[in-house]
């Protein structure tokens, strides 16, 4: 088409874009700035603990020592043990040649990038839909999910979640829609590294996706398998033993044990909460989260399906710490999202009888609404559970309202989520 015939908008458009660049440039270099400063006053007060004790077990092993004898002694835990499973453990083997300098640079810089590539793929829809520049929301986003608490201490102590996390949210964004053969790969091998992601594979039943659920349970299966091959006296002994020995995951009623059973445990402490109460919530927890679940994606919004179960599994758990639930991350960009679709109307159903003012007034009202929990969920991340206040290390019960909010407060902000986590019920876009 020759110039001339142009239409008379895309100069302007091109114009408006190019001039909007350096500013969201400059608001995103800013507010990295910023975030790095606060994170640079915190500092890493962990010193990449557990990725450390990830080493001295590997290095353990490869003095010709049982693997899961291995133990050192923590003050709030009292003994802390290499509690993961066998697969997990052919994989940080190599990790055991390596010194603590390389090792954490490995995993910090593998973090960073896990953030960012899924930051990237969880923002792109609302970017493509609102015809924003990915690059543009993805750099307002991750600075301000490095700043929360479970993504510090997933870094700060050298953990392995966001391998975990990548797995997962490549199966369920990207390979169960498209109904792809491998769909489940990446949750059964996420399943073989940690337990936790296997309430993902529950998750893949509940919505009836069978093949997907089917191939998870033999990827987990054939890692599993693979493990035992190579190390059939360590596998014997996790699967009849260790897992077993609740002793070997942590005290319950410390406060960094974010679960339905860690509010128990601080409600009582130092005695031992009600088994049978505990299994009464987590039947109720999981019924109803995974019952949301499924109606949202019937509805069409896989995101806040899977995102559901995140929170279901962080709940239920007998041990959730702070950097297990990535989830709130999902969480608050369907809550912003959820916003802008009832600010623009988007996201609103015709009404029986027309009312010229009300359901655009009622829809400002669920948006400051949705807004309001975003901004307070997030507040709460990022003072976070651990990282502010020394807790102790006595067993003692929460006894005043100011107290048991502060030392439950993931517990409290999931179980809120649980229930008022909006779905998106008008086509959602894929990632893709």
């Amino acid at each position: 088409m020759p110039a001339e015939n142009l239409p008379e908008t895309s100069t302007p458009r091109v114009a408006d874009g190019r001039s909007r660049t350096p500013r969201r440039v400059a608001v995103i270099v800013g507010l990295s700035a910023a975030v790095a400063a606060a994170l640079a006053w915190y500092g890493n007060r962990h010193d990449f603990y557990d990725l450390k004790i990830y080493l001295s077990a590997m290095r353990w092993w490869a003095d010709g020592n049982p693997l899961y004898d291995y133990s050192q002694p923590d003050v709030v835990q009292g003994t802390l043990y290499f509690t993961y499973p066998p697969f997990t453990a052919l994989l940080l083997r190599p990790f055991a040649a390596l010194s603590d300098v390389a090792t954490a640079t490995i995993f910090t810089v593998g973090s960073l990038l896990a953030l960012v590539v899924t930051t990237v793929w969880l923002v792109t829809p609302i970017a493509r839909r609102r015809g924003l520049p990915r690059w543009w929301l993805a750099g307002l986003a991750v600075p301000l999910v490095v700043l929360i608490e479970p993504t510090r201490e997933t870094i700060f102590l050298g953990q392995i979640n966001m391998l975990l996390v990548v797995l997962i949210l490549a199966d369920l964004l990207f390979a169960v829609p498209k109904g792809s053969r491998w769909a489940g790969v990446g949750i059964g091998l996420a399943t073989a590294i940690k337990l936790f992601p296997g309430i993902f594979i529950v998750y893949l039943l509940v919505t009836r996706r069978w093949r997907a659920a089917l191939v998870s349970c033999v990827a987990a299966a054939g890692a599993t398998l693979l493990a035992a091959a190579v190390l059939p006296a360590e596998s014997w002994r996790f699967w009849t033993q260790e897992l077993w020995s609740t002793e070997r995951v942590g005290r319950s009623d410390y406060t960094g044990n974010q679960s339905l059973q860690g509010l128990l445990g601080r409600l009582v402490a130092p005695d031992e909460p009600s088994r049978l109460i505990w299994l009464v919530l987590v039947a109720v927890v999981a019924g109803y989260g995974l019952w949301r679940a499924a109606q949202a994606v019937r509805a069409g919004d896989e995101l806040a399906g899977l995102t559901l179960t995140g929170l279901v599994a962080a709940l239920i758990a007998p041990i959730t710490w702070p950097h297990h639930v990535y989830w709130f991350v999902p969480a608050l960009i369907l809550l912003l999202d959820a916003a802008l679709r009832q600010r623009d109307g988007s996201d609103s159903t015709p009404t029986a009888v027309p009312q010229p003012d009300g359901p655009a007034a009622r829809a400002g009202v669920r948006a400051a609404g949705l807004l309001a929990l975003a901004a307070g969920s997030f507040a709460a991340l990022v003072f976070g559970v651990v990282s502010l206040i020394d807790w102790g290390h006595d067993r003692a019960p929460t006894d005043d309202p100011v107290t048991f909010l502060l030392r439950n407060l993931y517990v409290l902000v999931a179980a809120l989520l649980l229930v008022s986590l909006p779905i998106r019920r008008t086509p959602v876009e894929s990632p893709r």
